[in-house]
């Protein structure tokens, strides 16, 4: 490959092509870019600093207004803060930033005799990522999981982006903290003694959560547990009331439960229910009483109780019934009181439970188009539920709630420094109509005097995959789009969970490329509202979103102006071929198995790789990291490799590697807003905003 240039344009790179064949089914399927898996290789990482070199070169235009949104962007920001202490036991935790650093702060303090947070008391810093992260040009924080006496931190690092996690314990008592006590753990969780850990480790070679150990410290560790169908990944945690620890037994559409007394170690777990193909359920405990959130006979979930030595469906009474238009996402059992969040037409809701008096009712929220969720809620016996709330004109707010008053109090609303004022901003939920007739929500916002005059530029996201929805959030980096005149959509696209768990089950297996049509529907409905024009819209998504940005741009490329693909799943067919790259077995159950001929066929009927050919593209630009996990490198590259040879336009095509870091990109929070800054000024450049 070579990058051959003159003072004025610069020469794409040119991969080598090297025919790597294969059979499958009846086909021979040759590619052309498969060493490029080599990571290794001289040669693959010779190939990728050039394409770095390509885009340096391509945006030394771009990289002013970069920098200008950067300052921009970061005058938002208070740098230094200080999260809503959080009490537990007799301390409250926070975390806390500073002024030029990267990562934050994890601190504690007792609480007062009166059992209030207390200012004045001695602070303890329980880790300082800083120092963590001290040398490395990545550091990601993952388990966090403290002792029932408060005496014990276990927590987990990452220093590659490849999310793989080393455990260490700090004993609080003395700030000494342990040597690796194990690798690629996933999840900790503590027995009531304070000194035996239970946690999940993940295979060394396709990432799946498999094995579950007991460590009493000072000990050696125990395999207790291991899960051999590769369907299924595993995960512990703990009830509320901290009497059980739980295992979590998961495939795509069957859970399976196992408790085990937290005074209790040594003892053997004991499952609730035993896996029943498409049965989910999860589970947790109040006074004697199993409460389980099920999908038996109920689509979108209910909530039965059960003795805990006897949850079978005979003895099960039912609590909540199912709602077949909202469904029910989680449980939060309290000693006196239980909150239920459910998600309806795109929005969540929580609804409140009396065990005295038997009472329902709902906390109500203003905006049209909004998230409420659940925050951190680690007391049982409390009469007070934390939650969040923001929507796309308001700042995330961490509020407590009085259950049995009825009234809430603002502990924190997220300060955006520089004069932003909510009120000069309007947002919307619309509804397009996709080609099947089905109604697609589309969340959208932008400053009061903007015209719909199909003038506008628009920035239009979505994911559509895994039951993940998103949400109506703030974001102050979004600012910089808005009071450029954009507006920024959300579009709601079936694979998500906004309408249900029916709205996942369109959208994946052999209903995948609903994802793909509805995204192209939204498009279309805002274009022809004139909300804008196919030349000043611009589209973006992630990971699974930019496997939709793949396919979109093949479906329909002259729809849209401008693409940022992220990380993007864009070698289907190659991956899930594969049965020993990470997480791929696993996801059969979402995207199809590739040896099955009925899943081979539709699911190369979708795949970007398979399905790029000569034809004018969108101007692109994508983005991923050398050390991803859960999208290898490679899969952007050989996209664009392959795309430089077929695209007929002039449009940029543009290839940007993070070459230390994962799937989230850049870890500290400084250098991820570069990261977003440049991705901003590109795409707004593109649509003829450059200032």
């Amino acid at each position: 490959m070579t990058l051959s240039e003159s003072a004025t344009h610069p020469m794409p790179p040119v991969a080598r092509r090297e025919p790597q064949c294969d059979r499958r089914h009846s086909e021979v399927v040759v590619d052309h870019y498969h060493w490029l898996r080599n990571k290794e290789s001289p040669a693959t990482l010779t190939y990728l600093e050039e394409e770095n070199a390509y885009t340096a070169a391509m945006t030394t235009g771009v990289q002013p207004f970069a920098a200008a949104l950067y300052d921009e962007m970061l005058g938002r920001i208070k740098q230094t803060d200080l999260s809503v202490p959080q009490k537990r036991g007799g301390w409250y935790y926070y975390t806390r930033t500073a002024e030029g650093s990267q990562y934050g702060f994890y601190c504690r303090k007792a609480a007062s005799s009166a059992g209030a947070f207390d200012e004045a008391a001695p602070e303890q810093l329980l880790l300082d990522v800083n120092e963590l992260a001290k040398g490395k040009p990545f550091l990601s924080l993952g388990a966090f999981e403290l002792s029932d006496d408060g005496t014990q931190l276990a927590f987990s690092t990452d220093d590659t982006g490849y999310r793989q996690y080393r455990l260490q314990v700090k004993n609080l008592s003395n700030n000494s903290i342990s040597e690796a006590l194990a690798e690629r753990v996933t999840s900790v969780v503590w027995a009531a003694d304070g000194k035996t850990l239970f946690y999940a480790v993940e295979d060394v070679t396709t990432k799946r959560s498999d094995r579950l150990f007991r460590l009493v410290l000072g000990g050696q560790p125990e395999e207790i547990f291991h899960e051999p169908d590769a369907l299924y990944r595993i995960g512990v945690g703990k009830t509320r009331d901290c009497h059980y620890l739980v295992l979590g037994i998961h495939s795509t559409d069957t859970w399976e439960q196992r408790l085990l007394p937290a005074v209790s170690p040594a003892a053997a777990w004991r499952t609730v229910l035993p896996r029943e193909k498409g049965h989910k359920y999860d589970v947790e405990h109040r006074d004697g009483l199993l409460y389980i959130r099920t999908n038996k006979q109920a689509k979108n979930f209910r909530v039965v109780t059960a003795p805990v030595a006897d949850p079978t469906p005979a003895a099960w009474k039912e609590w909540i019934a199912h709602n077949p238009e909202a469904s029910l996402k989680s449980l939060d059992l309290f000693k006196q009181y239980a909150v239920v969040t459910l998600k309806h037409e795109g929005l969540y809701r929580l609804r409140v439970f009396d065990f005295v008096s038997g009472d329902w009712h709902e906390i109500t929220f203003p905006d049209a188009v909004y998230t409420a969720v659940p925050s951190e809620n680690p007391e049982y016996d409390t009469t007070l539920f934390r939650f969040s709330y923001q929507s796309l004109v308001t700042p995330s707010a961490v509020y407590d709630y009085d259950l049995k008053a009825r009234t809430r109090t603002l502990l924190k609303q997220q300060e955006v420094l520089g004069g932003y004022d909510p009120t000069q901003y309007d947002s919307e939920r619309l509804w397009a109509t996709a080609q099947d007739g089905t109604r697609i929500p589309i969340s959208i916002v932008y400053r009061k005097e903007f015209q719909r005059d199909g003038r506008a530029p628009l920035l239009l996201y979505a994911y559509g995959s895994y039951g993940f929805g998103m949400s109506a959030s703030f974001l102050s980096t979004r600012i910089s789009l808005l009071d450029r005149g954009f507006a920024f959509a959300i579009a709601h696209i079936r694979g998500g969970d906004e309408l249900g768990e029916a709205w996942h089950e369109d959208g994946m297996l052999m209903k995948k490329r609903n994802t793909f049509t509805d995204f192209i529907d939204c498009a279309e409905y805002l274009v022809a509202q004139r909300w804008t024009s196919s030349q000043r819209l611009a589209i973006q998504g992630g990971s699974a979103g930019g496997l939709l940005m793949g396919a979109v741009i093949n479906f329909r490329p002259e729809l849209f102006r401008a693409v940022h693909a992220a990380v993007p799943f864009v070698d289907v067919m190659n991956t899930m071929w594969d049965e020993n790259l990470p997480l791929t077995v696993g996801e059969y159950l979402e995207w199809g198995n590739p040896r099955e001929i009925a899943a081979y066929t539709y699911m190369k009927s979708y795949a970007p790789y398979e399905n790029l050919k000569p034809m004018d593209y969108p101007a692109m630009l994508v983005t991923t990291s050398l050390n991803d996990s859960q999208v290898m490198y490679w899969e952007p590259a050989k996209w664009v490799a392959k795309l430089r040879t077929l695209k007929t336009d002039s449009n940029p095509l543009l290839f940007k590697i993070n070459m230390s870091a994962g799937h989230g990109g850049s870890s500290g929070r400084y250098d991820k807003l570069k990261e977003i800054s440049f991705e901003y000024a590109w795409l707004m450049t593109q649509l003829g905003v450059a200032k």
